[in-house]
């Protein structure tokens, strides 16, 4: 267990604290760029920090603080100009580097506009979705992961706030066994309790296969799982390619076509907007349908109705949704019991120590990229298509995510 002490350098990310300094070398997504074709302002908390992000009427985009500095009127309201966003109370003209560029109601000959500025951060746009840097200059490169620059999927975004911090969601993915209970045999419950049964496994394996054996490994660009299921050996893909997890906020999942990355973006120290970052690769011989831009879409976890977790099902990730918002705003590590089988927890709050120890020291964390050449696409290989069985990979057949039929991600996995 972690001592409160130890917990709140681990989960607090605000400016000044030593998470908030680590997290503040990465570029972090914070929306989808389709969603400023839709409302050319977007309010986005992060990192502790309360801000907005615009595009221009010129599409030049924006990331600047949320009140303007005359009469603290919220900027989510501003009115995009040809160049810059301005405040909707006296007009006072901002760009994306911070500059008042007009203040209407002042003399023409005033100077007082060019020593009035706002805090601003750069942003850039890649594979649909917007990164925004807040840390020190010069600003690394923004890593070009393998999904975001490769066409040949056809891809999907989806957006969700979550009321927790963003190391429970990080916990959760080394944490391989957690599959077996959450995604497996609560899926069935869940199922019964609907008075509807399991699809049956292949022939000759389990309902939900047992965890034999885990493992983790530290790799270049941060922590590699294992496992080995019942019915499986050390060459299974499960076991022998493992599954990546991106230091320091996002997890990859990729079996058979369809792949997915989840970012997820420290807002503040009791909030994480996830992002769940689809994509389908075309059936062999074909190619993925041309997207202008890639779609987004919110991922609920809730019942409208009842307001309580869709556990029945882990569609829009409500199954592990669940087991995150409910350890608490932070999740009270004081108070936990870590077994063996908690190892991958463990080496990953020993990597962020690490890590923020070497930020402290002056020096460069892992993943900070600054090489072009390096940075053309940053293959990251996962397990194939021998993966785990369990009853919620074959849900389509029950009807229970009907709702998301109309997700190109969803498409993919239903029986043909």
């Amino acid at each position: 267990m972690l001592s409160v002490k130890e917990n709140q350098r681990l989960t607090q990310v605000g400016p000044g604290t030593p998470m908030g300094d680590l997290m503040r070398r990465y570029w972090h997504p914070i929306g989808a760029s389709a969603e400023l074709d839709q409302e050319p302002t977007k309010s986005v908390r992060l990192l502790g920090e309360s801000l907005v992000l615009y595009k221009d009427r010129s599409g030049v985009l924006g990331l600047i603080q949320e009140s303007c500095p005359h009469r603290r009127v919220n900027l989510l309201y501003g009115i995009p100009e040809q160049r810059g966003l301005r405040c909707p109370y006296h007009g006072w003209l901002f760009d994306e580097s911070g500059r008042c560029l007009e203040m209407p109601a002042e003399a023409p000959d005033s100077t007082f506009k060019d020593r009035v500025t706002v805090v601003a951060y750069p942003v850039q746009e890649l594979g649909g979705l917007v990164f925004a840097y807040l840390g020190p200059e010069p600003a690394p490169l923004l890593p070009r992961w393998d999904m975001l620059v490769d066409d040949n999927f056809e891809k999907e975004i989806g957006l969700e706030v979550l009321d927790c911090n963003w190391l429970q969601c990080m916990e959760n993915s080394v944490d391989p066994v957690h599959t077996e209970w959450l995604h497996g045999w609560l899926t069935v419950y869940g199922l019964e309790r609907l008075g509807k049964t399991p699809p049956p496994p292949p022939e000759g394996q389990p309902l939900v296969a047992r965890h034999l054996r885990i493992g983790f490994d530290r790799f270049e660009y941060g922590i590699i799982k294992r496992r080995i299921l019942e019915g499986q050996t050390e060459e299974n893909d499960d076991w022998a390619a493992g599954h990546p997890i991106l230091f320091p906020n996002i997890l990859k999942v990729g079996t058979g076509r369809r792949y997915n990355f989840q970012f997820r973006t420290p807002m503040d120290d009791t909030h994480t907007l996830h992002i769940g970052y689809f994509a389908v690769r075309p059936e062999p011989g074909k190619e993925a349908p041309k997207q202008e831009r890639i779609p987004f879409r919110s991922m609920p976890a809730r019942d409208e109705v009842t307001g309580r977790f869709r556990i029945e099902a882990n569609v829009n990730f409500a199954q592990d949704v669940m087991a995150w918002i409910t350890q608490g705003p932070v999740a009270p590590r004081h108070l936990e019991r870590l077994a063996e089988s908690d190892k991958g927890i463990i080496l990953y709050r020993r990597l962020l120590m690490e890590q923020m120890a070497i930020v402290q020291d002056g020096g460069e964390p892992m993943n900070v990229f600054r090489d072009a050449a390096a940075n053309q696409v940053i293959e990251i290989a996962t397990e194939g298509k021998q993966f785990m069985t369990l009853p919620s990979d074959n849900l389509v057949r029950t009807g229970l995510v009907e709702r998301e039929e109309g997700s190109a991600y969803y498409q993919a996995g239903k029986p043909r």
